[in-house]
């Protein structure tokens, strides 16, 4: 395999994506004040779903799918379905900062399945900058203060991990997708499959009684900025880069959640999660350092 960077577009795709995940931290801390955790997710799906209604011929509507509709279902299923399941559930169970180390597995697991199913060959400067990452958000997770409760931590971290492990599905099988797929086709999919998934919460979560404005602006910032903007800039970032090389940004997220939580909720940052969130950036530089030279999925099939 050659020598290949990422192309600026599709760098600044991954990490516009993962600072607005990492945002998505902060506004459903906010949202949950005024609407159940499922309700949000419904929503939120719901919300992208109206936005992708109203673009869905111009993509090409149901035709579009040319036979791919178990791989797009599988990669919906994947996420956001039981992906929110696991982690929503997770976080009742385990502390953040410890859901955030497993968080940090989920790179290192993508090149694994990247290596197993799409053939990626990892260079040696990317494992190295994957390690790196790792480690560093381990640093910030471990050096993290937590007042919530933990009741059972073994539990938790597993619904963590078993989430992780529905990330890689959706990761591995967009990056297949995206060679026929325009990017916000696949995001649609997405959204319109999680709509119907969590459906159902409405019939058994708690309504509220009001709607207050800083929770309500949170949703519709879930919505639009994360489930619509997030996903497909993502989904971008997976169509033009290595399925591996994508996935390290993910250790991002976690620094970008850090420092807006720092900044918009006014938390503390101890010296050691700053030297933690150091390592991760350098790691995802070292790693998936942009360049001129990856050639985008639309260009090495033309060459085909």
């Amino acid at each position: 395999m050659p020598h290949t960077r990422l192309a600026w577009p599709a760098f600044s795709a991954l990490v516009a994506a993962t600072l607005l995940w990492g945002g998505s931290f902060i506004a459903m801390k906010i949202a949950m004040r005024g609407y159940s955790p499922l309700l949000v997710v419904f929503c939120r799906m719901a919300l992208a779903s109206a936005v992708f209604g109203l673009l869905w011929r111009r993509m090409g509507g149901f035709r579009a799918a040319r036979g791919d509709w178990p791989a797009l279902l599988f990669m919906a299923f994947c996420e956001p379905c039981l992906y929110f399941v696991f982690e929503a559930k997770a976080l009742t169970l385990t502390q953040a900062s410890q859901a955030a180390m497993v968080t940090a597995l989920l790179p290192l697991l993508t090149a694994v399945a990247a290596a197993i199913f799409l053939k990626e060959r990892l260079e040696g400067r990317a494992v190295t900058g994957l390690v790196l990452a790792v480690a560093g958000v381990a640093v910030m997770s471990a050096s993290g203060q937590s007042s919530e409760e933990a009741p059972r931590p073994v539990l938790g971290n597993f619904l963590e991990f078993l989430a992780m492990c529905c990330a890689v599905g959706y990761i591995v099988t967009a990056k297949r997708l995206a060679a026929r797929h325009h990017p916000l086709y696949l995001t649609a999919v997405q959204s319109f499959t999680g709509t119907v998934f969590f459906a159902p919460v409405l019939l058994f979560a708690p309504m509220p009684q009001s709607f207050e404005l800083a929770p309500t602006l949170a949703v519709v910032f879930l919505g639009l900025g994360v489930t619509f903007v997030a996903y497909g800039l993502y989904n971008y970032g997976v169509s033009r880069a290595p399925a591996a090389k994508a996935a390290a940004f993910i250790n991002l997220i976690p620094v970008f959640a850090c420092l807006l939580a720092r900044f918009m909720l006014d938390e503390e940052l101890a010296p050691s999660q700053w030297i933690g969130g150091g390592m991760a950036l350098c790691g995802v530089g070292l790693s998936a350092r942009p360049g001129r030279r990856q050639p985008s999925v639309a260009q090495d099939s033309r060459r085909e």
